[in-house]
C-alpha cells in the first residue's frame, strides 16, 4: 500500500496561530474557553472559544487584503499559508488537491444583510473557490460537510484520492467560525453547557462551541518528509448507524464498526493503540456512547483524551485539528489530559487521561461522531511503529 505521509501541519484557534502555539498550551493545561456576551453571538451568557479578531486582521495584512475575504476565509487562508512554509509544495500544481471541510462555513454572512459580498458567498464551494484563487490553484477542490465527522472524513478522503495515484499531495483544510446561527440549535436542544465543558465526566451537562480552523498536509512523495521516523495516515473509515437526525446512538455500534474497520485498514488489531484521541463532546449522551464503542472494541485500558475542554467543539475543523494534536503526541512523546474531567461519568470503564503524562507515543487512533448517525475513525502511527 503507498506511504501517505502527514509533511506539515496548522491549528488556529483561541491558543494561537500554529500548532506549537496550540500544542505548548496544551501541555500547558491552558484553556482558551471564557465566557462571552456578545449580542452578535448569544442572547445569554456562554462559555466559548472565539479567535482573537485582530490578530486576524493583523497577520492576514501581511500576505493579502483582507476586506475581499470572509472571517472563516481569512483564516483558512492564514492556516495553509503557514502550513505550506514547511513544505516545498507548490499549491498551484496540477498534482496538488484541496480539501475542505466545514458544517456552517459563512453562516455569519446571512445574519448580516449589509456585508460586503456577493450573495453566492453563504455556499460552501465559494469558500473553496475564494482560497484556492488566494493559491492559484486551478485544480476543482473538494469539500465535505458531514456534521462533526467532516474533518476525520476528509483526512480520509484525501488518503483514498492519494491511493489512487491521481494526485501526489492533499491539503486538507477544515474550519468553523462562531456566529449567532451556530449556538442557537444546539442551544434548543438544551445541550450547551452553562460551565466550561466536561467530557466524559459525571457532572457534564453539554458542549462548549468553538472557533477553529486546521489545516494538514498529506503526501505519498518521500522526499518532502523532513524527519527520520516521520507519521503517517495508515487507514480510517467511515459508517453511518441512521439512528436519529440529531440523537447518537444507545449502543455505539456505528462507532464500534468505524473502529474496527479503521484497525482492518491499517492492518492492526485492539492491542496495537497507544492512544485514543476521542470525540468527547460532553453532552450525556454522546460521551456514553462513545464509551460503549470503545469498551466494545476491547479497547477499555488505552489512554483516551477529548481536546474539547480546550478549544471547544470546533465542527468543522474539530476532526482535523485532533489528530494535528495527536500527530504532536507522537512527535513530542506525551499524552494529553482531558480538560474538566474529574469524576468518572460514562458506564464503560474507559482510561480516560486525567493528568499531562510523558511517555512513549508510537500511534493513535482518531474517533468521531456526529448528527445524522455518522461515525468516523482514522488510525495514525510512525513509519516505523509495529
Amino acid at each position: 500500500m503507498t506511504k501517505i505521509y502527514t509533511v506539515a501541519d496548522n491549528i488556529i484557534t483561541s491558543l494561537g496561530f500554529s500548532s506549537k502555539e496550540n500544542f505548548a498550551a496544551l501541555k500547558q493545561r491552558k484553556s482558551g474557553i471564557a465566557q462571552t456576551t456578545d449580542p452578535n453571538i448569544t442572547q445569554v451568557p456562554m462559555f466559548t472559544s472565539i479567535i482573537d479578531s485582530n490578530r486576524i486582521i493583523s497577520e492576514f495584512t501581511k500576505i493579502g487584503n483582507p476586506d475581499v475575504f470572509t472571517r472563516l476565509e481569512k483564516i483558512m487562508i492564514l492556516s495553509i499559508n503557514d502550513a505550506l512554509k514547511h513544505t516545498n509544495i507548490d499549491p498551484s500544481d496540477n498534482d496538488t488537491l484541496f480539501i475542505f471541510s466545514s458544517v456552517k462555513g459563512n453562516i455569519d454572512l446571512i445574519e448580516n444583510e449589509n456585508h460586503p459580498f456577493e450573495k453566492d458567498r453563504v455556499n460552501l464551494w465559494a469558500i473553496s473557490d475564494q482560497v484556492c484563487k488566494f493559491f492559484n490553484s486551478s485544480v476543482k477542490p473538494v469539500f465535505i460537510s458531514n456534521a462533526c465527522i467532516s474533518g476525520v472524513t476528509s483526512i480520509i478522503a484525501g488518503a483514498q484520492y492519494l491511493q489512487s495515484e491521481k494526485y501526489k499531495n492533499i491539503i486538507v483544510c477544515g474550519g468553523d467560525i462562531i456566529s449567532e446561527f451556530t449556538p442557537s440549535g444546539f442551544q434548543s436542544f438544551k445541550a450547551v453547557s452553562e460551565q466550561p465543558c466536561k467530557p466524559f465526566d459525571a457532572n457534564r451537562t453539554g458542549i462548549t462551541l468553538g472557533e477553529g480552523v486546521g489545516t494538514v498536509v498529506l503526501s505519498t512523495n518521500k522526499e518532502l518528509v523532513k524527519e527520520e521516523n516521520p507519521v503517517i495516515f495508515r487507514g480510517g473509515a467511515n459508517t453511518n448507524d441512521a439512528n436519529h437526525i440529531s440523537g447518537p446512538s444507545r449502543t455505539g455500534d456505528g462507532l464500534y464498526y468505524a473502529i474496527s474497520n479503521t484497525l482492518k485498514e491499517a492492518e492492526k488489531t485492539n492491542t496495537n493503540i497507544d492512544y485514543i484521541s476521542g470525540h468527547g463532546t460532553a453532552t450525556p449522551y454522546n460521551d456514553e456512547m462513545e464509551s460503549k464503542a470503545i469498551s466494545r472494541a476491547e479497547l477499555n485500558h488505552v489512554p483516551v483524551n477529548s481536546l474539547k475542554g480546550y478549544w471547544g467543539h470546533t465542527l468543522g475543523a474539530a476532526g482535523i485539528i485532533e489528530c494535528i494534536a495527536g500527530i504532536h503526541s507522537i512527535k513530542e512523546n506525551c499524552l494529553i489530559k482531558t480538560f474538566g474531567y474529574s469524576e468518572h461519568g460514562v458506564s464503560e470503564q474507559i482510561n480516560v487521561i486525567k493528568e499531562f503524562k510523558e511517555t512513549e507515543v508510537k500511534n493513535f487512533l482518531k474517533t468521531a461522531s456526529g448528527f445524522g448517525g455518522s461515525n468516523a475513525a482514522a488510525y495514525f502511527s510512525e513509519l516505523n511503529s509495529d
